[in-house]
């Protein structure tokens, strides 16, 4: 899995997974079996209806048409196949597009996807660096991947490094649920992009240390945990 650095709004530097290829692929695929599903029923019900052809022209023609607009701004970056494969739309700095974000995405998947047939999407997404199709640079968006690819997320273990060098021997203060409850808080928010709690959690630590690190909030957060595991694990 790629990923790239975004540097947030709350100087909060962090890792994002870049959705990959194939879960991209799969999710285009995914949202193509909808749309034939869904133009499959009117295929059968309107004429049933004696509908006139004006009316099934726009039937079929708006949702085919806006589907993807629609979808991801309903759902907050996803349509239903991005859901099914857990990959959303998120702008380069790392916050939530806005409506004028999806509509530039929207606009160029005509080159994109509808006359190149994906082909164009598929050699930017390849070779781009950010996973990121021609829509994606225009709109300065990217698509990440959101599966939980951590272990031992309600534990306080973290992976430390056999020549793991601690810098904060002030961590031993805390007990295993003080470090627990930081493990849970930290995960979620950085999961979910809640960049200002990572950092009220600098703060307590911080002062409960009685510290004044170097490192910017999210990674001083990491340090404090694999210390706190250093020191209990010997």
């Amino acid at each position: 899995m790629d990923n790239f650095q975004i540097q947030t709004a709350q100087n909060v530097t962090i890792d994002q997974n870049l959705a990959n290829y194939f879960e991209r692929a799969a999710a285009f695929f995914i949202d193509i079996l909808i749309l034939l599903a869904y133009l499959f029923l009117v295929g059968f019900i309107f004429p049933l209806l004696g509908a006139s052809s004006f009316a099934v022209s726009m039937v079929v023609t708006l949702p085919l048409l806006l589907y993807h607009l629609v979808m991801e701004l309903a759902m907050n970056g996803q349509s239903v196949g991005k859901a099914a494969m857990k990959i959303r739309v998120v702008c380069v700095d790392g916050s939530k597009p806005k409506a004028g974000h999806y509509l530039i995405r929207w606009c160029l998947r005509l080159i994109d996807i509808s006359i190149s047939f994906g082909s164009v999407a598929s050699l930017f997404i390849l070779f781009g660096g950010k996973g990121q199709r021609l829509g994606d640079l225009a709109a300065k968006t990217t698509v990440i991947s959101e599966r939980n690819r951590v272990d031992f997320t309600q534990t306080i273990i973290m992976d430390v490094p056999e020549n793991y060098q601690p810098k904060y021997p002030q961590v031993t203060i805390f007990s295993d649920e003080d470090m627990r409850q930081t493990k849970a808080i930290y995960m979620k928010a950085k999961r979910q992009r809640e960049y200002h709690l990572i950092n009220k959690l600098h703060q307590q630590l911080m002062s409960k240390m009685e510290v004044q690190p170097q490192e910017k909030s999210l990674q001083f957060v990491e340090t404090v945990l694999r210390d706190y595991n250093y020191y209990t694990q010997r």
